[in-house]
């Protein structure tokens, strides 16, 4: 609702100026943001038994073997792995310019398609891993988990840095996008609502994906 909420204002309001619109994106961005914070708070401390599920039990008995980290090396080993990161974000940008000078694809193709393939191709490894093992719950909070931590925390978190830099963002997006959005959210819903999967249904999703893929593709950039 937060990601549509600028470009329907935009549409219907088109009279006031871009000022506005920024305003309204950071103001809603200071709520997602609010509320990214308590959803961790939830998550990971007072309703945290229900995100276990049935499948922590033998994850459990794995790490147990192994033992943890301490919070020191754990913030260690993050702040390391961000610092690599990136600096593989910025051969990332450099690769993904020259490919699509060579083969000529928008940016709006580039931005909506391959950055999220190639930048969440950690995730998506995991989450294809955990439906390999039957383990279909967690492989679906995985996707789902990092959709959600795009439109929470990073949408909001790029809004704050664009003022930092002096140059404001909105969260208005093309009607394309806002289409796209609402038909990814409805044909989630329609695929976890009954609790189960089958492989047909996963068909369905890739087909979902390629023709939206196509559309950004053939759209101008």
């Amino acid at each position: 609702i937060a990601l549509i909420v600028p470009a329907i204002f935009h549409f219907l309001n088109q009279g006031h100026p871009q000022k506005v619109e920024q305003e309204l994106s950071l103001e809603i961005a200071i709520v997602l943001f609010i509320t990214y914070i308590l959803s961790l708070i939830f998550s990971l401390k007072t309703h945290k038994h229900l995100y276990d599920g049935g499948e922590g039990t033998e994850e459990k008995a794995e790490e147990g073997a192994g033992g943890h980290w301490s919070k020191g090396t754990s913030i260690v080993v993050l702040l390391v792995a961000t610092a690599l990161i990136a600096v593989m974000s910025e051969f990332l940008v450099g690769s993904i310019e020259a490919t699509a000078k060579q083969f000529k694809l928008s940016d709006i193709f580039i931005g909506v398609i391959l950055v999220a393939i190639i930048g969440n191709a950690a995730e998506h490894s995991t989450a294809i891993l955990m439906a390999l093992k039957n383990k279909m719950g967690l492989a679906v909070n995985i996707a789902v988990g990092s959709s959600l931590q795009i439109a929470l925390f990073v949408a909001p978190v790029l809004i704050f840095c664009s003022y930092l830099f002096g140059k404001p963002m909105d969260l208005l997006f093309s009607p394309m996008e806002v289409i796209a959005v609402i038909i990814c959210v409805i044909v989630l819903n329609i695929v976890t609502s009954d609790g189960e999967s089958n492989w047909m249904e996963g068909v369905q999703m890739l087909a979902v994906y390629v023709i939206l893929g196509m559309a950004f593709y053939f759209l101008p950039g």
